[in-house]
């Protein structure tokens, strides 16, 4: 008994012990702690959150595009079907611009930065195979944007049998294969001015038109530039997935190619290819190397033939990595000439006498003039000096005329009438001229550039064509801001005759020539067999007066005092105008032709300019006669 009773004791006093330990326990674990390590561990938390949230939006925003293009290329490649570009015909169904099949070499990017390994043998293979130096094969690589990572780099187009067997038998991962197309001209020189050509996109192209790839074919000049969009096409997209071991796993099309649409032009073919020639041979008879020619069709718009001299073949850009192609494309880049500037759509020339039909409209519209008003022109017109009269001012009148009228004056081109017409009479001084130069008000320069503008004069014609310049109309006021000095009157008899700083394309001059032709309608040019034809300015309420000035056009053909006389003896009926312009300081003419045919039914309107001509206008009016002839063989009597 009492060996239990003590051990009983012993366990009571244990669990005395133990229950008074676990007391302190609990009184020391029941102690408040606050909320500040709550805090500290939320804001631990969230500053966490935030940082991982905050790298989530800077890779999906600022990376987001390079990240993804990699993780695509990671997985599938992207190879395009070049689409066909739409074929160029001429209005006769012949094709200008075709496709010829070939093979390209492209720079697969990925493979190349991926294997370093290969990176000395594609070098040495873009050298010795496609004649690609070091230095280009290295601006060629770091051209390739970061968000053009997986596609693939140009680097020859137009394959020979050679390069391709070569690049064939090297079997490199970095470089492919690609079936392509080659733009090929018909005679390009003789069209390259209408046709133009193509080439890869510029960094420029690919940021103004996000549809562009770098290895797409875009216009680059002429209606291959101006038609671009519906020329290209859309390449179809053929797609091979990798895992990550770049083993294939399978392969997709998503897209078909789709082929550009044609487009049928207004050009004349056999037209173009006369006048061509034509144009060339009379440059090469005179020593000379630079003219244009235009013809229209009066009666619509349609351009007919566009040429400019001295030319070059478009097909040198359809290869431009060739050694020849190299060489051509230096030689018209540099050349003073300047065979790749469309002179026709972007020139600007002082149009010489040419302007001087409508100098006759606007003189009897506002009653300056009437048909039958004579003066008398003995090769000069003396205009006094209101500072010393013994020293008065000759302008000068490039033959003798004698008494002429308005017909008479358009036909034999008299400068003195236009003189007069445009500025009016010099202050009476009986001694100096005839009594019948004087009473003339003339329209005086405001007037004449109100009436250069009637006609369409200083903006674009519209013509579907790139670069199209607006010409130049002076004022009063520009004279004084530009050179600090009044318009004087002298200034007016040389606009009048279209000389001085009056300035016109040769586009805007035929077309108000066509208006003068078909009665007053001022038509938009056009190469577009599709578009609709359009009348910019409607001039037929003039159409008395345009009468009159077509009596004076006719009679330059037909009278032998006419400027065009030599051209009487052609089958059908020519109305026409000549004219020199003065240039470089007067130390060189430019000789111009404009006409028309035949006179009651006009279905073509024709512009001959010779730059630097060793004779005014008499070096442009043979080669008129040649084409007009032409035409009138092969398009009217036919």
């Amino acid at each position: 008994m009492y060996g239990m009773k003590r051990r009983h004791e012993r366990e009571l006093a244990f669990e005395d012990s133990l229950s008074d330990d676990w007391s302190r326990d609990i009184r020391v674990a029941e102690v408040p702690i606050g909320n500040r390590p709550l805090w500290y561990l939320g804001a631990a938390i969230f500053a966490i959150a935030a940082l991982i949230a905050g790298h989530v939006v800077y890779l999906d925003a600022a990376r987001g595009a390079y990240y993804g293009t990699r993780a695509v290329d990671n997985v599938a490649s992207e190879n395009e079907t070049p689409a066909p570009r739409g074929e160029i015909f001429d209005r006769e169904g012949n094709v200008l611009a075709e496709n010829q099949p070939s093979f390209s070499a492209l720079l697969d990017l990925r493979a190349f930065s991926n294997n370093p390994q290969m990176r000395s043998s594609t070098e040495a293979a873009a050298e010795s195979v496609l004649g690609i130096t070091p230095d280009a094969f290295a601006s060629l690589v770091a051209g390739a944007g970061m968000s053009d990572y997986a596609a693939p780099v140009v680097l020859a187009e137009n394959l020979s049998p050679s390069q391709l067997v070569n690049l064939q038998a090297l079997n490199l991962p970095t470089v492919k294969l690609q079936s392509d197309f080659v733009r090929q001209y018909a005679n390009g020189p003789v069209f390259s001015s209408v046709i133009g050509y193509t080439g890869r996109p510029t960094p420029a192209d690919l940021k103004a038109d996000p549809t562009l790839s770098a290895n797409d074919l875009t216009g680059k000049a002429g209606i291959e530039a101006y038609y671009d969009k519906e020329l290209r096409g859309a390449p179809g997209v053929n797609v091979q997935y990798e895992n990550a071991f770049g083993q294939v796993l399978g392969q997709g099309q998503r897209s078909d190619p789709q082929a550009g649409t044609a487009i049928h032009l207004t050009i004349d073919g056999g037209l173009q290819q006369y006048f061509y020639q034509a144009m060339a041979a009379g440059l090469a008879s005179l020593g000379r190397t630079v003219g244009l020619g235009l013809a229209i069709n009066p009666q619509n718009g349609q351009i007919l033939a566009l040429i400019n001299l001295p030319s070059y073949d478009n097909n040198a850009f359809s290869t431009p990595g060739a050694t020849s192609s190299i060489a051509e494309i230096t030689d018209w880049l540099t050349s003073p000439d300047r065979p790749l500037f469309n002179r026709t759509v972007s020139g600007n020339f002082n149009p010489g006498s040419t302007i001087k039909p409508l100098d006759g409209v606007a003189g009897l519209v506002d009653g300056v003039i009437t048909p039958g008003r004579t003066v008398f022109s003995p090769g000069y017109l003396m205009v006094p000096n209101p500072y010393d009269p013994s020293k008065p001012t000759k302008y000068l009148d490039w033959r003798y005329q004698g008494t002429v009228d308005l017909a008479s004056a358009l036909a034999q081109s008299s400068d003195v009438y236009f003189y007069l017409v445009g500025g009016g009479s010099p202050v009476s001084t009986p001694m100096l001229n005839d009594p019948r130069d004087y009473g003339i008000a003339g329209l005086g320069i405001s007037r004449l550039h109100e009436w250069w503008q009637t006609f369409g004069l200083g903006k674009p014609t519209g013509i579907d064509l790139p670069g199209e310049a607006s010409g130049f109309l002076p004022t009063p006021a520009w004279k004084q801001s530009k050179m600090g000095t009044p318009w004087l009157l002298g200034d007016t008899y040389n606009v009048a005759i279209g000389q001085g700083d009056l300035l016109l394309t040769p586009l805007q001059l035929l077309s108000y020539i066509g208006a003068i032709a078909n009665g007053g309608s001022i038509y938009r040019p056009y190469l577009n067999a599709s578009s609709t034809p359009y009348v910019n300015i409607d001039l037929t309420k003039y159409a008395s007066e345009i009468s009159d000035v077509q009596a004076g056009m006719l009679a330059g053909v037909s009278s032998p005092l006419g400027t065009s006389y030599t051209l009487h003896g052609l089958p059908f009926c020519i109305a026409a105008k000549t004219g020199s312009a003065q240039v470089h300081d007067n130390s060189q003419e430019n000789a111009l032709f404009v006409g028309y045919a035949p006179c009651d039914n006009p279905q073509i309107a024709l512009l001959i300019l010779v730059e630097n001509s060793k004779q005014g206008s008499l070096n442009a009016v043979p080669i008129a006669g040649n084409v007009l002839n032409w035409y009138y063989q092969n398009r009217i009597h036919a």
